[in-house]
């Protein structure tokens, strides 16, 4: 097991990080940059190095000054969290290199996982259904035009490097197509580095549902059950859940077996997330393997009762797994609310600044994962998220009931937030059926009259 561990990350995650190192006994180095200099997890790290300004690029994304800051701290392993570099191949390699472990797959896996197209490739050759599209990326019009003739509109063109919604554009005609893919070609080329696309049929209002995997160095691989992540904004998350409240046992038995054949064949290890699209039919078809932790892990810990971080740090130190998914429990309903700094009735636009008054909420059931504190100012400079409220009840009802319970004691006095949005999807007959699908909020909640009494 690691003595030392450099957290190579900021906010939510790096607190969670460094709570999970103090049970497992190692010492923690959380670098940060100026505009986090006044973090309230920094005091609970054992050393802290400052490794730039606020804008990320010159701080939490500068590999040198994060590999230098560890070699200065004399740290074995490096934990990446979720964002900035943790699906960054070449600081894995760049860590590897330098002798320090870093806590995730090694950059072969990820480099190969990372390039939609490959990963597509690699779930067919495992028995994984994928959507159907091209086999590799779209150079042209021509051939944009004749794929999608084959498998009928819609359509929609991807980054094969993408994520978060970028490089994307789903066509309805030939017109639109040629649109989309020379923008989705420019908007990936600013955003990765890599203007490759490819096209697939599109699933018109899926569920997106995920699944949680654990694999280690020896060839062992379980999952811990799928997260429902339906309820999304323009591709980026607002509720998660666990488990899913709309598809049977034999697609949830299925749909877990499939994530497992994939990871035992990319030769993954350690923790990551299987992504599938799910259409009206309960089939399911692979989209994208995230080679990180997530977000929202933190549901799968609640119905599971495994510490994916600290089960992270063991299988990067070469440990086994040291259970079969028979041993795998799953117990009750998990919900978890991402508390944003932005204002739904203002289109979501982002609220940093001073947190005058932070009180979360409390009682049965309820867990808070937060970097914030009254009098702390939120920078303008990163991801808005101030932190995420979770649930864990015996039953998916119980758990609405108390999910709206926790978002009304939360007091955050200062920026606006997304709890009145939360609120209004937790009460929507939709959402409390189990009936919806990623076309939830553009449905209800597209609209500027719809968001605009969401104060």
């Amino acid at each position: 097991m690691f003595r030392r561990i450099l957290i190579a990350n900021r906010g939510e995650i790096a607190q969670r990080i460094i709570r999970a190192c103090k049970e497992l006994e190692i010492e923690t180095v959380a670098v940060y940059s100026a505009a986090d200099a006044d973090a309230l997890y920094l005091s609970q790290a054992d050393e802290t190095i400052c490794i730039g300004p606020g804008p990320s690029a010159q701080s939490y994304l500068n590999i040198p000054a994060i590999i230098s800051a560890g070699e200065v701290a004399d740290v074995e392993a490096i934990h990446p969290g979720y964002g900035f570099l943790a699906e960054n191949a070449h600081f894995a390699e760049v860590c590897r290199e330098c002798k320090i472990h870093f806590i995730g797959p090694d950059p072969e896996t990820i480099s190969a996982l990372g390039q939609k197209d490959n990963a597509k490739k690699m779930a067919r050759e495992a028995d994984v259904p994928v959507v159907p599209g091209s086999e590799g990326s779209v150079d042209d019009e021509a051939q944009a035009l004749t794929i999608a003739g084959e498998f009928g509109y819609p359509v929609i063109v991807k980054a094969a490097a993408g994520g978060g919604g970028r490089g994307m554009r789903v066509a309805r005609n030939e017109a639109s197509l040629i649109n989309g893919f020379h923008a989705a070609r420019a908007e990936a080329q600013n955003a990765f580095g890599d203007s490759t696309v490819y096209i697939e049929k599109f699933v018109e209002n899926p569920r997106h549902v995920e699944v949680q995997i654990l694999g280690d160095m020896h060839g062992n691989a379980v999952h811990l059950g799928e997260r429902d992540c339906s309820i999304q904004r323009r591709h980026q998350k607002l509720i998660e859940e666990s488990p899913s409240p709309s598809i049977s046992e034999e697609t949830r038995i299925a749909m877990g077996e499939a994530a497992v054949r994939l990871v035992k064949h990319s030769g993954y290890h350690n923790a990551g997330t299987v992504e599938f699209l799910m259409d009206k039919d309960d089939s399911f078809y692979f989209i994208e393997v995230n080679a990180r932790i997530q977000v929202e892990h933190t549901v799968t810990e609640l119905v599971t009762g495994i510490d994916l971080i600290q089960e992270q740090i063991r299988l990067a130190s070469g440990e086994e797994l040291g259970y079969s998914q028979e041993d795998i429990k799953f117990q009750g309903h998990a919900i978890e609310c991402r508390i944003n700094a932005e204002d739904p009735s203002r289109d979501f636009q982002p609220s940093p600044g001073l947190v005058e008054a932070f009180v979360p909420p409390g009682g049965p059931g309820v867990r808070v994962d937060s970097h914030c504190y009254s009098g702390y100012r939120i920078p303008p400079t990163y991801d808005s998220m101030i932190g995420k409220l979770l649930v864990h009840r015996s039953s998916r009802e119980q758990a609405i009931r108390t999910m709206n319970r926790a978002l009304g004691e939360f007091v955050i006095v200062g920026p606006k937030t997304t709890i009145p949005i939360h609120r209004a999807v937790l009460d929507h007959s939709d959402f409390q059926s189990g009936g919806h699908d990623t076309g939830f909020m553009e449905r209800y909640f597209g609209s500027v009259s719809a968001l605009a009494g969401l104060r």
